[in-house]
């Protein structure tokens, strides 16, 4: 493992675009999306350099990183706090133990297989294959209590003829607002220093509850016109 995903940058040649990222890295993480790439960069798991024009620029030792980190995420279910605390320590030239014997108060969450995640959910196979074919869930090996949440309110809309195809477009109005928050928070986002990015992990949630605020009054004024 390289001792810091900086090293190596010395010239631009051999850097990886996200989108580069994504197609080295979803054959082994095929939940891994670009705004899961953007998120474990705020959480400060790998630090790409940055073009003049804003765009990120992936090392091989970033791309060894991020492959580590979700390794550990999916086979051992740790916190990001935990991983990033090993990363550290490796960056520093220490010999931690292997995150997989670090003890933890906080009870691993939990992980639903395929069949596990239908019954949860009360979902029939079908409306499982339709969420994912038409990218509304993400397959997986295994999914995550969100996914079971998700996966209960498409068996409800499912009832009212609301089908996962209708729903692509929330979808891409969740990854356009992602964005958003994303360039209104570029300036902190170019920094490495600590500080800076967990500023950025403070307000990026915020921001999200404010445009979900925002999506809640568009629609219930919506509403009243169809109901009017």
């Amino acid at each position: 493992m390289p001792a810091s995903s900086a090293r190596g940058r010395a010239t631009s040649a051999g850097l990886l675009s996200i989108g580069q990222v994504l197609a080295r890295l979803t054959p082994e993480f095929p939940s891994l999306t670009s705004s899961k790439l953007r998120f474990l960069e705020v959480q400060g798991i790998v630090s790409p350099t940055r073009t003049d024009s804003g765009y990120r620029k992936f090392c091989a030792a970033d791309l060894d990183r991020l492959r580590l980190a979700l390794t550990l995420q999916r086979d051992h279910y740790l916190p990001l706090t935990v991983i990033r605390e090993y990363l550290e320590d490796l960056d520093a030239g220490r010999n931690p133990a292997p995150p997989s014997a670090v003890p933890s108060i906080v009870p691993a969450p939990r992980r639903y297989r395929r069949e596990e995640l239908l019954s949860a959910a009360g979902a029939a196979p079908q409306l499982l294959n339709d969420a994912i074919s038409t990218g509304v869930i993400a397959g997986a090996e295994s999914y995550s209590e969100q996914t079971v949440s998700l996966l209960r309110a498409l068996v409800a809309l499912d009832r009212h003829g609301i089908e996962p195809r209708h729903l692509r477009s929330l979808r891409q109005s969740a990854q356009r607002e992602a964005a958003l928050i994303e360039s209104a928070l570029a300036t902190l986002l170019r920094r490495t220093d600590a500080a800076s990015r967990g500023r950025a992990g403070e307000l990026a949630p915020e921001l999200a509850r404010r445009l979900d605020d925002v999506r809640a009054v568009f629609t219930r004024e919506a509403l009243e016109r169809v109901l009017s």
